[in-house]
C-alpha cells in the first residue's frame, strides 16, 4: 500500500504559488525522482476493489505508467498532435467506454511523455484522464500516484484545482473521509473568487471543491459542515446561472444541475428518501448536461431512496436503467450493490432479471 503521508506531502497549497511557472518549491521530488520513486511503490500494487479481469485488461497502462524514464525520443511527440489524440480518448471516458480507452492509453501517455515544458498542460490533462478512469475502475493505488504526478507537472491554480479534485474523490472511494475534506476544504479556502468580478471558471473551480467537501462531510457525518459547504456551492452555481464546463476539465462540469443532483444524495445520507424524490422531481435543465458520471450517480441515488421506501418494483426499474445506460461503469458502483441488496431483503421472491444483476454486481444470494 502507498503511504498516504507521501502524497499528502506532495499535494501543494494554492498559497504557495512563487512564480508564474506554477507550483514547484524545495519540498518538491524532482520528475524524474518522482518516476523512480513511483516505481518503486507500485512494484506490488494493491487494486483493492477492483473486479477480476481489471488487471489484466489495464495491465499496459500499468506498465506504461511505472516504466523509468525513456531516453529523449528520435520524434518526440507534439502537443498538438497529442492534444488531438487525447480529444478523440476524453469521450470513451466521458462515455464510460473504459476497455476502448484502456487501449487507447498507453500510446497516448507514451506520446504526453515525450513533450517538453511547452506540452506540461497537454501532458496534465492526459495523466488527469488516466487518473479519473482509474478511479472509476477502482485502482485507487495507482490513480493516486498518477493525481500526484499531475499535480507535480500543473502549471497554474485551476490545472492544480481539477486534479485536486479527483484526488479528493478518490479518498472518497477509498473511505479516507477525514482526509478528503481537510484536502477539498482547504483548496476551496484558497481559491475562494471574489464573488463580484469572478469568472465562470474561477466559480466552477471553488464550487466543485465545495460539492466535493459537502461530499465527504455527510458521509463523515458532519452535517453541519456538509450544509454549508452545498451552501456556497449553490451561491457559486447562482451566479454563473447556467450549466458550463470549465476550460480547465476534461469532462466535469458545474451548475445549477449538478448542485441539485447533489442536494439529492445529501438528503439521502440524511435519510430522507421522500425529499430526495422530491428534489429529483425538479431538475433544471440548460444546454450543457452534467457529465454521464454526475448523471448516473444521480440515478443510483433516485433508486435508493425508492428502495428505502420500499418501492421495490421502481427502485429495480432505475438500477436497470443506469445499468443500461453505463453498462461498464455500472459493475464498479458499490451504491448500487447497496441498493440491490435493499431490494432483495425486501422482496419475497426475486425475478431472473434481480438474478442477473446480482451475478453483474457479485452480489451473493
Amino acid at each position: 500500500q502507498i503511504p498516504h503521508a507521501c502524497i499528502q506531502s506532495a499535494i501543494p497549497r494554492p498559497a504557495q504559488r512563487a512564480s508564474k511557472t506554477g507550483f514547484r518549491t524545495d519540498r518538491w521530488i524532482e520528475a524524474k525522482a518522482l518516476r523512480l520513486q513511483t516505481m518503486a511503490l507500485v512494484a506490488t500494487p494493491r487494486e483493492e476493489g477492483a473486479r477480476a479481469g481489471m488487471h489484466e485488461l489495464w495491465a499496459p497502462v500499468r506498465a506504461e505508467l511505472v516504466r523509468p524514464p525513456a531516453a529523449e525520443a528520435d520524434e518526440p511527440a507534439t502537443p498538438n498532435g497529442v492534444a488531438q489524440v487525447l480529444a478523440v480518448s476524453v469521450p470513451l471516458y466521458r462515455d464510460h467506454h473504459f476497455a476502448e480507452l484502456a487501449a487507447v492509453l498507453p500510446a497516448l501517455l507514451r506520446d504526453a511523455d515525450t513533450l517538453t515544458d511547452d506540452g506540461r498542460s497537454v501532458r496534465v490533462r492526459v495523466l488527469q484522464l488516466a487518473a479519473g478512469a482509474l478511479t472509476h475502475t477502482r485502482q485507487f493505488d495507482l490513480a493516486e500516484l498518477v493525481v500526484r504526478r499531475a499535480l507535480a507537472d500543473a502549471r497554474d491554480r485551476m490545472e492544480s484545482s481539477a486534479s485536486v479534485n479527483t484526488l479528493a474523490w478518490l479518498l472518497i472511494r477509498q473511505g479516507r473521509l477525514d482526509e478528503a475534506l481537510s484536502l477539498a476544504t482547504q483548496w476551496a479556502d484558497d481559491l475562494e473568487p471574489r464573488m463580484s468580478r469572478a469568472t465562470a471558471a474561477e466559480l466552477s473551480a471553488w464550487g466543485l471543491l465545495l460539492l466535493r467537501a459537502s461530499g465527504a462531510a455527510a458521509r463523515n457525518n458532519q452535517t453541519g459542515v456538509a450544509a454549508d459547504m452545498l451552501r456556497l456551492a449553490r451561491s457559486a452555481a447562482t451566479a454563473i446561472g447556467r450549466e458550463v464546463r470549465p476550460e480547465h476539465e476534461n469532462v466535469r462540469t458545474f451548475g445549477p444541475t449538478t448542485v441539485r443532483m447533489l442536494t439529492v444524495e445529501d438528503a439521502l445520507v440524511k435519510d430522507r428518501p421522500d425529499t430526495a424524490l422530491r428534489l429529483a422531481e425538479r431538475m433544471p435543465l440548460y444546454a450543457v448536461r452534467p457529465t454521464i458520471s454526475v448523471r448516473s450517480r444521480h440515478g443510483l441515488d433516485v433508486a435508493n431512496a425508492y428502495a428505502r421506501l420500499g418501492r421495490f418494483a421502481e427502485s429495480f426499474g432505475k438500477l436497470s436503467e443506469v445499468q443500461a445506460g453505463s453498462p461498464e461503469w455500472f459493475p464498479n458502483q458499490t451504491p448500487a450493490r447497496d441498493t440491490l441488496q435493499t431490494i432483495i431483503d425486501g422482496r419475497r421472491t426475486l425475478t431472473p432479471e434481480m438474478r442477473h444483476m446480482a451475478d453483474t454486481l457479485q452480489l451473493s444470494l
